[in-house]
This record gives structure tokens, sequence and C-alpha cells, in this order.
């Protein structure tokens, strides 16, 4: 039996490969560009934000349950004291800040400084008599209560805090020396920290903020029971703001 002789462009062309089943892209892998920014980006800012969450997490479970739950009290050493004035004393709160801080030894300047400005006396006994020799001009006059300086000195661990009322001798000072969990709770409160601790912990709410809505987004595009989980959102949110508008 012969058989016919194949064309040259026909025996020559090569043929175009068959996608088997398995090599076609399933419909569920196909992720828009979005979804794929989306997911890395979920990762990526859970690990940025996975020690600090550690540390709040912590202290915010001891500063929550403290009083339901009757948890021991953390270790706190407070030592109150006078220190005496300079004659003449300082007379800007930067040049008391200035004293305070080589007179106590500490190591940086004050964290914060809050000057209350002199105001009238709110109890002051408006219908007390004035003496015979005060002037006529001055039986107006509210009784003033002096400038308030308070400086916060240290960090977490040992705070320093200097009270000082203008016009006084001596200067407050409360010395503050907390234990582990003591510290832990003032970094979950900012009590003591400089300004870069306050951006850090504003990075980790944001965090918190793009993890939720990345969280959602993700779970509506890998989950096909939307309203399931339209309804879990839904109860927590109203549990959420019941609970907090219960309290006013």
């Amino acid at each position: 039996m012969t058989t016919k002789p194949m064309p040259a462009e026909t025996a020559t062309r090569p043929h175009a490969p068959r996608l088997r089943h398995t090599d076609r892209p399933r419909r569920g892998q196909r992720y828009p560009t979005f979804m794929r920014w989306v997911r890395k980006s979920h990762g990526w800012i859970g690990l940025w934000g996975a020690a600090l969450g550690l540390l709040f997490g912590f202290s915010g479970i001891w500063l929550n349950h403290r009083a339901v739950l009757k948890l021991p009290p953390f270790s706190q050493q407070r030592i109150n004291g006078q220190i005496e004035l300079p004659g003449p004393a300082p007379a800007s709160a930067a040049e008391m800040q200035a004293w305070l801080q080589a007179a106590l030894g500490l190591a940086g300047p004050a964290n914060a400084v809050r000057i209350e400005p002199a105001r009238p006396v709110a109890w002051a006994d408006k219908a007390a008599s004035p003496a015979a020799d005060t002037p006529a001009h001055a039986h107006d006059a509210p009784l003033m209560q002096p400038e308030h300086w308070v400086f916060s000195f240290g960090g977490p661990q040992a705070l320093v805090q200097a009270d000082y009322w203008r016009g006084n001798h001596s200067v407050g000072v409360t010395t503050t020396r907390s234990g582990l969990v003591g510290t832990l709770t003032n970094m979950h409160k900012g009590t003591g920290m400089p300004l870069a601790w306050i951006l850090l912990v504003d990075t980790l709410a944001g965090s918190l903020i793009l993890l939720s809505v990345s969280g959602v987004l993700l779970w509506m595009q890998t989950n096909p029971r939307r309203m399931a989980g339209a309804a879990i959102a839904g109860t927590s949110l109203a549990l959420t703001l019941g609970l907090a508008l219960a309290r006013f």
C-alpha cells in the first residue's frame, strides 16, 4: 500500500500546543490588580504593627479588666518632696525647666510643660469686709490665683513631676517609679513618652484602620457567603454602638 506524500508546507508547519484543562486559568484565580495590591498591603501592614499590637494588646487587656477581675495593682513607688529655690528664683518657665534639670540631675529636658495663667479665685469670699487701711480702688479687685507651672521629666519607668506656684520659695517634686506592668501601661497611655513615640502609635492606629478595611475586602473576594459576612459585621457594629451609647 502506498501513502501519499504530504505537502512541504504541511509537513514543516508546527502545530500549536493544546492547553490542558489544568493549564487554563481558573476564574477564582484571576484576581484584579487592585485586590493583589490589597492582599500584599494587608500582609506588610500587619507585619509592621505586630510588635506594637502585642504590647498594646497585653496592656489594654490589663487596663480594661483591672477593676472587674480585681487584678493586682502594678507595683509603683512614689516619693514626694520639696526643693528650695535659689535667690532670685527663675523668672520664666524656660529658666525654671533648665534649673530643675540641673538641680535634680536629670538626663534630658522636660517632656511636657503646662503653664496655667493667673486667674481670679472662684471661691473667694466677696462678702468679707475689707480692712480699714485698704485703698478704695482695691476694694473691687478680685483675689487672684498665681500662675501655675507643671513640668514632667523622665519616661514610663521613672516619671518626675515638678509643681510650682509662682511666688513660692520651693517646688514640689513627685517621683514615681513603676515596675514592668506599670511601664507597659504608661507606654500604652503615652505617659512620659516623647513625640516620636506618639507619632509611632499614630501609625499603629492607622494600620488598624487599613487592616480592617483590607480584611473586609479580602473576605468578600474569597468567601462567597457575603450575606453572612454583612450580617456579622452589622451585628458587631450594632453591639458596639449600643454599648457605647448605653453609657451616656
